[in-house]
């Protein structure tokens, strides 16, 4: 079994740590809402001496069985660090859905990480969709994976580089 997802989950964990540290401190600022029948939307700033963040939301439904939402966050560390999400899915009557997404991190001290994708499911009930990741460390050893799905068929792939940039064996699980 692969560690590749655990030590991708743990480097954001990581990152989001030094980022998100005492976030229980944070005072809002501003706050906007707006609705109705159809939609709506929600903005968010917050702002103390350890981070500054920004959230947003908005969604949309027609009546019809047509829904559509997205979120997006980011947030931004006094000691350097940053990070954010962005994500949307909607719905629609046919009874096709999809959602698609992004993350990032950016340690204080050079680390980096982002990932990437979408699935999505089709009137007939196929499914496919793809994500792809890359992480840096500190120290510039790399990884990049993509992950696809298409029609119950999954393929991925990964490739580790050292910090010159060398192809170098991904580490593996026991």
């Amino acid at each position: 079994m692969s560690k590749t997802p655990f030590l991708i989950a743990t480097a954001f964990a990581l990152c989001a740590t030094t980022v998100f540290a005492d976030h229980a401190e944070a005072r809002e600022r501003s706050r906007a809402v707006q609705r109705s029948a159809q939609g709506g939307s929600v903005a968010v700033e917050r702002s103390n001496a350890r981070f500054d963040s920004q959230r947003q939301r908005g969604w949309q439904a027609d009546g019809q069985g047509n829904a559509a939402g997205s979120r997006s966050g980011s947030v931004a560390g006094a000691h350097g660090g940053s990070a954010g999400v962005d994500r949307s899915a909607y719905r629609h009557a046919d009874g096709s859905a999809g959602r698609q997404g992004s993350a990032y991190a950016n340690g204080p001290n050079g680390g980096t990480a982002s990932t990437s994708g979408g699935i999505s499911r089709d009137a007939d009930g196929h499914v496919s969709g793809a994500r792809s990741t890359t992480a840096t460390g500190a120290n510039g050893n790399g990884y990049t994976g993509s992950t696809t799905v298409s029609d119950g068929t999954l393929v991925h792939s990964r490739s580790c580089t050292n910090a010159a940039g060398d192809v170098i064996a991904c580490p593996r699980g026991h």
